[in-house]
């Protein structure tokens, strides 16, 4: 069963240019920060997408013995591992804690069915929920010609009802702006028993809209990130429904 928390209602601009064959930005600890607007991406819906798939290197690693110290081990076949660690399953969520103007905050988020709008407050849409990590990953549209009325956005993942595996994952959370090379941050820093992670936010400051590469791990859920970035939202336990499509 889920554990997982649900919601109850109630600078320096730094970047990696990339290379022309990706036409990518990837965001790094050196280099965290771009604007929207200096690339001309400020209008527009800002395209987020969530991919993932596990590390196939994590898969029974055995160490190798010399065959001059146990020359019949070449006719021992190999040991078959039925489980191992790695191979656990994981569903990846994509969600995004949001804060406009006149104050209004929430999540958008596949646990609890918030997905949002992209036409109407808080114009973030959850395309859908992806729970088996297929090519398509997961979708967020963010409404960028509203702009004026979003205060900021925090991106985030959560592992929902499984073991905590961010460490066994290559999850790649990437911004598709309207305009320009779009945006990559990867979700690779080894932490076995997070099961969240703020990945990105983007902040209106002054009428520029800046993208931060956050990439915090976290051992709790929803609610201990809206602790980290003071949202100040009450949350409860909740789970996914069956009937809620993959």
């Amino acid at each position: 069963m889920g554990f997982l928390d649900g919601i109850w209602r109630g600078r320096e601009t730094e970047f990696d240019s990339g290379s022309a064959a990706s036409n990518a930005i990837e965001l790094t600890k050196r280099h965290h920060q771009v604007s929207l607007n200096k690339q001309g991406a400020a209008t527009g819906n800002l395209r987020v997408n969530l991919t993932w798939r596990m590390r196939t290197s994590d898969f029974g690693t055995m160490p190798r013995e010399s065959l001059l110290r146990h020359p019949f081990k070449a006719l021992k076949p190999p040991e078959v591992v039925g489980h191992s660690q790695s191979m656990v399953n994981v569903d990846l969520d994509l969600g995004c804690l949001y804060e406009l103007q006149d104050g209004t905050r929430g999540v958008v988020q596949p646990l609890g069915n918030y997905l949002g709008d992209v036409n109407e407050p808080p114009y973030v849409k959850l395309s859908g929920d992806d729970r088996f990590g297929s090519a398509s990953g997961e979708t967020m549209y963010i409404n960028l010609d509203h702009r004026d009325a979003i205060k900021r956005l925090l991106v985030f993942v959560y592992i929902y009802d499984q073991t905590p595996a961010f460490d066994r994952t290559h999850a790649i959370v990437t911004l598709y702006p309207s305009n320009g090379p779009r945006i990559e941050i990867g979700l690779d820093e080894r932490h076995p028993q997070a099961r969240s992670c703020a990945v990105v936010l983007i902040e209106n400051v002054k009428g520029e809209l800046l993208v931060r590469r956050e990439v915090r791990f976290v051992y709790g859920f929803q609610a201990e990130l809206d602790r980290l970035y003071g949202w100040g939202l009450q949350w409860g336990r909740g789970y996914k429904s069956k009937s809620e499509k993959a």
